[in-house]
């Protein structure tokens, strides 16, 4: 027996792959003893079974009894030292009877798996002929010790399979950031593969969302469509997490009481994971289970934290990037007021001079109806200079006092740099159309005199939102942007559709809480909003209207 326990023992230890090492553990046992049936439960720190292995059991009897035992009953009389050995286990007070399905048994032994002073588990023993004795108690013991070494190995080999598999995961990312992808496909592709090496079922990428709310923009996993626009409490674990930087394990949200967010309600274990930069919380990585899931572990949550900063460094690349583009724009319309002043009213000057002059020799020769001639050039020359001077003004005016005619022009300017073309930007007040032209001054007033500032905030980022989908999912060659103004105050109206002929709205494209933002925006205002991308053979069209009061 000696040798065959050592035996037993050497080739547990020898073994790495957890789920191999306790199904070894189960067939030595079985052989050792002469028990017909040997099962065993991990369990979870609230003493519930989450992973089960059995010996003796026909696998079609196995799927009729559905899950494994609970762990409750004589299962629960099972010391955490020593073991519980019974002639017949239906003798035992706790016996609360046989489930369908279920083989009846006679001799028991149980006792916990321990692993450092920690019960792992429990181990079962049943239908053994003349019964169990203290020898089987002392062999399972002996044999439970080496299990318990073959099962720390398991674990140090599995965290180190794990963290290379978390580097690889992070290797791919900082290529990625380095390539300049664009930051929402950053946030798919670190969404998709964290969930995969966290063995996660469904991962959420937290970001600040209109005002101060916070939403799901990036989904990825079970029921990912779902959660796509879900708002996180600011008094809720996401935002809690984020603002003390420190990441968190929860065992069950099924169980979680209160829940702010209803919708996770469905989910089991959970792992959240900050996303912060130089003391900045940007958003937040949630890593979720399904319901009787294993509970993720301190080393996950670990190289989940490692990667969330990670994370957060693309939204800081994304915005600087975006920096970068307004910078130029700005840079531009410097350069372009530079040369409008210093070259084109300066040539339009000279030409000025030089009709004066010609005006004034042609009055002295009589020929009065040349003069008025040049006199109207002059005129226009005059015009086309105070029209160039407020054109150079304009672009040199800050933002906080721009109309929103000019701040729907920089719109499409930027839009221009993420699309590779210029949109066509037309804006309307009733039946007539304005531009930021000085010769459409008293329009252009009217537009800031009909639209109230909080609403005007609304349609340049509905005007924004619009673009900017395009340029993400279109793959358009042409977009345009109506704008249109109707009426005043209560019986007025602004609209908005932002029509493109690209490819239409891409179904696999999970972040859609931008769109969410502007059906936000619209019920703020008793307005509406709608995409009809899927009832278009081709390209898509977002219409936006509110009333003005």
């Amino acid at each position: 027996m000696n040798e065959r326990l050592l035996g037993a023992a050497l080739d547990l230890t020898s073994r790495l792959d957890l789920p191999v090492v306790l199904q070894g553990f189960v067939e030595i046992a079985a052989e050792i003893s002469g028990a017909t049936y040997v099962a065993l439960g991990v369990l979870d720190h609230l003493g519930e079974t989450v992973l089960f292995v059995q010996h003796g059991v026909p696998p079609e009897t196995e799927a009729l009894l559905g899950h494994p035992p609970r762990g409750t009953g004589v299962l629960g009389e099972i010391p955490t030292h020593g073991a519980l050995l019974l002639a017949d286990v239906a003798t035992h007070p706790s016996f609360g009877g046989w489930p369908a399905n279920h083989p009846h048994m006679g001799a028991f032994l149980g006792l916990p798996l321990r692993i450092n002073d920690q019960v792992f588990g429990r181990i079962y023993l049943a239908d053994k002929d003349g019964g169990f004795t203290a020898e089987d108690v002392a062999t399972m013991e002996l044999l439970a010790k080496a299990a318990g070494v073959a099962i720390a190995n398991s674990r140090i080999y599995g965290e180190s399979r794990a963290r290379e598999r978390w580097l690889a995961v992070s290797q791919r990312i900082t290529t990625t950031l380095l390539e300049g992808t664009d930051e929402e496909e950053v946030l798919q592709m670190i969404a998709r593969q964290v969930r995969e090496v966290a063995d996660a079922d469904t991962c959420l990428i937290v970001l600040p969302s209109l005002g101060d709310t916070w939403a799901c923009e990036i989904a990825d996993g079970l029921h990912a469509a779902a959660l796509i626009g879900v708002e996180f409490p600011n008094g809720g674990r996401a935002l809690t997490v984020l603002r003390e930087d420190v990441g968190v394990i929860v065992d069950s949200l099924a169980r979680a009481n209160p829940m702010r967010v209803p919708q996770l309600k469905r989910f089991g274990p959970a792992m959240y994971a900050p996303m912060t930069l130089r003391g900045t919380g940007l958003g937040v990585i949630v890593l979720l289970r399904a319901e009787g899931s294993p509970e993720f572990e301190s080393p996950d949550l670990t190289m989940a934290e490692g990667l969330a900063k990670q994370a957060a460094l693309a939204l800081e690349l994304a915005a600087a990037r975006h920096a970068k583009d307004v910078a130029s724009l700005l840079a531009e319309r410097q350069r372009i007021g530079r040369d409008l002043h210093d070259l084109a009213i300066q040539q339009l000057f000279a030409a000025g001079m030089q009709l004066s002059g010609a005006h004034h020799q042609l009055l002295k020769r009589g020929e009065v109806d040349v003069a008025g001639i040049v006199e109207r050039c002059l005129g226009a020359v005059d015009d086309s200079v105070r029209q160039i001077r407020t054109i150079v003004h304009s672009l040199r005016e800050p933002d906080d006092a721009v109309g929103l005619v000019e701040r729907l022009g920089r719109e499409a300017s930027i839009g221009r740099t993420a699309l590779g073309f210029a949109p066509s930007l037309v804006m309307r007040v009733d039946d007539r159309v304005v531009d930021a032209d000085p010769a459409h001054e008293a329009l252009v007033g009217e537009v800031d005199d009909r639209v109230d500032p909080d609403i005007a905030d609304d349609v340049v980022a509905v005007v924004r939102e619009g673009l900017s989908n395009a340029a993400r999912h279109a793959h358009a060659s042409s977009v345009q942007v109506r704008v249109t103004i109707i009426g005043r105050g209560a019986d007025g109206r602004v609209s908005i559709e932002v029509e493109d002929d690209g490819a239409g709205a891409d179904p696999g494209v999970t972040r859609r809480s931008g769109l969410a933002n502007l059906a936000v925006r619209a019920r703020r205002h008793s307005g509406t909003f709608a995409l009809s991308a899927d009832e278009r053979p081709r390209g898509s069209l977002l219409t936006w209207q509110v009333p003005l009061a």
